[in-house]
């Protein structure tokens, strides 16, 4: 399996928003995880990430901080004014940040231990696609919804990035697939990609 790495919806959010940003790395395996130090608890309690510290605030949840930044900086909109669409945008974001990504997440792996790892990530990715294939079927164009990036894409990407790493049969996920592929073009999702980061083991 490739090294743990993070393709994060946050990155995106701000490239394609052109906000500029400092990085700042947070290993989350070198020495039992530097998001369990006292510095970074001190940003998050939750010892999660990512944490963005903006106009005075510190802001925690990837979806959460993409909100905020949707509505402090509109251009480049993420979220839908139509309240449907809006709607539909916020199921299929939710449906991977908070039914697919969290069980195959860094902390649950460590549970499951090495030997059962790989299958793990595997069976509940391919389980959750499985619906999500059927979902977007209902809400597709070019994206995820309609034909304008939104933040449903955002956490699309990385979760397909994981299912590679997991070995996922994307030939199951004819739609998942096309829609990655598309979004995968832009060039706000090739330099937020993991490979592209500071601290990518491929450095």
């Amino acid at each position: 399996m490739q090294p743990f790495v993070l393709l994060n919806p946050l990155a995106i959010a701000l490239a394609l928003k052109g906000i500029e940003y400092e990085y700042r790395p947070v290993n989350l395996i070198k020495a039992g995880g530097e998001q369990h130090s006292e510095n970074f608890k001190n940003l998050n309690p939750l010892e999660k990430v990512p944490a963005l510290v903006i106009n005075g605030h510190t802001l925690t949840q990837s979806l959460a901080i993409i909100n905020y930044l949707d509505e402090e900086y509109p251009q480049n909109k993420l979220l839908p004014v139509d309240p449907l669409m809006k709607a539909q945008v916020n199921i299929v974001a939710n449906a991977i940040a908070c039914d697919i990504q969290p069980i195959q997440n860094l902390v649950v792996l460590q549970y499951v231990g090495d030997e059962k790892k790989a299958e793990w990530g595997k069976y509940w990715i391919t389980k959750g696609f499985t619906g999500l294939e059927k979902l977007l079927s209902t809400t597709a164009g070019k994206y995820c919804v309609g034909d304008s990036v939104t933040v449903a894409d955002l956490c699309l990407v990385p979760q397909v990035y994981n299912a590679n790493r997991f070995k996922v049969d994307m030939a199951e996920f004819p739609l998942i697939s096309r829609i990655n592929q598309a979004l995968c073009q832009l060039e706000a999702f090739q330099i937020s990609h993991p490979d592209n980061q500071p601290d990518s083991p491929q450095h």
